[in-house]
């Protein structure tokens, strides 16, 4: 099986102000985020990458272009940036470019907070309509990663912290008004396998370290009992 590296963007100005940016346009990255971007693409540089998919937004396309500018193997050219509208961020219709200290007085929050698979936003998105279109996506591009490349291989998708919060909560198999117990922060590593029994979650929410241990994780298949041998370089 593949294996999908879920990149949030690095920190924008929205961020640092409080404010849900939502899918307005011209949300760039800070120097913050810039510095955030770039670290995670030297994480990345030693791992191979054979695709490189991203939300159309514009913190999301600059944070993949840091990851594939860093990206020089003797063994295989950069791989090309493929714009995805389906991992785009959640529509959050009207509470879009509002102060999040303001939204917490809105009747809506605490639903939100708490029982998030009920929540439609107002002129917008619903979350469960929202994890079904990311899910579906990250699968069919996993899918398509493993037909063209084969199994073994590694691919990164750029997209936003609610995205990946309810990636990761299906793959984890926990329900979406459990996925705010997940924390995904700028510029974070998640790493997920999609096996032919079960997805396998192996990491999130990383922040540092080296990742060229994925050129070492073995094929996926069934899991191991007692937690195996793991990597070795881990």
């Amino acid at each position: 099986m593949p294996t999908v590296l879920l990149v949030r963007h690095g920190r924008t100005i929205a961020n640092a102000r409080g404010i849900l940016a939502g899918r307005a346009a011209g949300v760039r990255l800070d120097a913050v985020g810039r510095e955030q971007a770039a670290r995670t693409a030297a994480r990345l540089a030693q791992v191979p990458l054979v695709a490189v998919v991203t939300s159309p937004l514009e913190r999301c396309r600059q944070t993949a272009r840091a990851v594939v500018d860093q990206q020089r193997h003797a063994e295989a050219d950069p791989p090309p940036i493929v714009v995805e509208r389906g991992i785009t961020e959640c529509d959050y219709g009207q509470w879009q470019g509002q102060a999040l200290h303001d939204l917490a007085n809105e009747s809506l929050w605490p639903q939100v907070q708490s029982q998030p698979s009920a929540v439609t936003f107002p002129g917008g998105e619903s979350l469960a309509a929202m994890q079904n279109r990311s899910v579906a996506t990250i699968r069919r591009h996993d899918a398509a990663v493993e037909e063209r490349h084969g199994r073994g291989t590694v691919w990164v998708a750029v997209a936003h912290g609610d995205i990946i919060k309810a990636v990761l909560a299906d793959a984890l198999g926990m329900h979406l008004d459990l996925f705010q117990r997940i924390s995904v922060g700028p510029a974070s590593v998640s790493i997920v396998r999609y096996g032919p029994h079960r997805p396998e979650v192996v990491a999130t929410n990383t922040e540092s370290g080296d990742l060229e241990w994925l050129r070492d994780l073995a094929p996926g298949g069934d899991a191991p009992v007692g937690g195996g041998a793991g990597t070795r370089s881990s």
